[in-house]
């Protein structure tokens, strides 16, 4: 293909049917727009194909992150480890509640968070203040108690909970699985989502399905699931009436439009799962050849990865900014991903963080490039995007 020649493939792009859409509209015929029967319709889809004993449906993954946070019991003061390779929400959650976020770094092979420095962080964190201090942010009083971990499933590969879990029994930490971008994915044949104490899901229309915006927690732990189902309903507890409220809650819910394009979405679940597989492999026959970038890396342990976005890591990061560039002048979007948590502006404001603090991620950052990609690609788009940057690297 000719370097000049424009090509358009967009970044991605939500996996519609007439069937979503008539699910719809049928919603809008009714008098249940919000908490009707197509929300738990859409629970029980989750708990059907997870094995989850609860499903709760909220309005987006960080508001069903946050939730998480407050049914754990974490608040001022507490720390909480988490990763600083990741979407911000997962850090965002605990800093509505003035929890102090512990970063521990990634690993460099999945970006997920390394299970030998979670290892070390717990137990110098438990046990010495004296060596936690190597673990807390440089700015700022930071004192408090270790009380969970918050891990994340990046780019819809699970995290190594087998190494999450080894850190944290020993002390009875809470272990929120943040699966936003893992819906489908398995981990030694085990569901993303059931692999801590409780696990958000999000259906943002890049996702591996979608509500438009919206979110969902599932959990086995029957007094989390009540505390998450009164949180985002107001704090009305089971049993209060419409203007009585338990608890300090949020409107929080999932309105019934958005469940119902869930449900059919749900329905077709293994078929969009299917479908970005492909894509993937295609992407890997694609660009196998390509000597200067690095492919993503599926882990022994990931039994099915669900493909959230196809992250190429580029060997010179210094040229990151020249092929995005050429990459877009040819009509093909892309995203660096992620920049690391622990420099966003307001972080470093707060915490003091500079460049340096966590190399992985900070390496992660530089060199990570999102290209086009959702279940509904062709093999020509990807051939497309294959080929054009097959010619800026020569």
């Amino acid at each position: 293909m000719d370097y000049q020649q424009q090509i358009n493939v967009p970044m991605s792009l939500p996996d519609i049917t007439d069937k979503e859409r008539e699910a719809v509209a049928k919603v809008m015929a009714t008098n249940y727009l919000s908490m009707g029967p197509y929300v738990k319709s859409f629970e029980e889809a989750f708990c059907n194909f997870t094995g989850a004993k609860h499903a709760v449906a909220v309005n987006s993954g960080t508001a069903g992150l946050h939730l998480c946070v407050l049914s754990a019991g974490w608040h001022d003061g507490d720390r909480v480890i988490t990763t600083p390779f990741s979407f911000v929400s997962s850090t965002n959650v605990l800093l509505y509640e003035r929890i102090t976020p512990i970063f521990v770094d990634a690993e460099p092979l999945t970006g997920n968070i390394d299970p030998v420095q979670l290892k070390t962080a717990v137990t110098d964190l438990m046990t010495s203040e004296t060596a936690a201090a190597k673990w807390l942010p440089p700015k700022g009083d930071h004192g408090g108690e270790l009380k969970g971990i918050l891990a994340v499933d990046v780019f819809g590969q699970p995290a190594d909970y087998d190494g999450i879990r080894e850190a944290a029994e020993p002390y009875n930490l809470p272990i929120i699985e943040d699966s936003c971008e893992a819906l489908g994915a398995m981990y030694k044949g085990r569901h993303a989502g059931l692999l801590g104490d409780m696990g958000v899901f999000a259906f943002y229309p890049n996702k591996q399905i979608t509500t438009a915006e919206g979110g969902l927690v599932v959990t086995n732990d029957d007094k989390a699931a009540a505390m998450v189902r009164s949180l985002r309903n107001q704090g009305r507890a089971e049993g209060d009436t419409w203007l009585e409220h338990t608890y300090l809650g949020y409107n929080y819910r999932m309105d019934e439009m958005s469940a119902a394009l869930g449900t059919v979405q749900m329905s077709r679940i293994e078929e969009l799962i299917r479908n970005r597989q492909k894509v993937a492999n295609w992407y890997r026959e694609e660009l196998a050849d390509i000597d200067a970038i690095e492919l993503p890396h599926t882990a022994a342990s990931t039994t099915r990865d669900s493909w959230f976005v196809y992250v190429i890591r580029l060997k010179e990061a210094e040229r990151r900014s020249e092929v995005s560039a050429k990459l877009k002048a040819l009509g093909i979007p892309v995203r660096p991903y992620f920049s690391p948590i622990h420099l966003q502006p307001y972080m470093q404001e707060r915490f003091g963080y500079e460049p340096g603090r966590f190399p992985v991620t900070e390496d992660l950052g530089r060199r990570g490039l999102a290209i086009p990609f959702s279940g509904k690609m062709t093999r020509e788009q990807v051939a497309a995007v294959g080929s054009a940057l097959r010619q800026i690297f020569g």
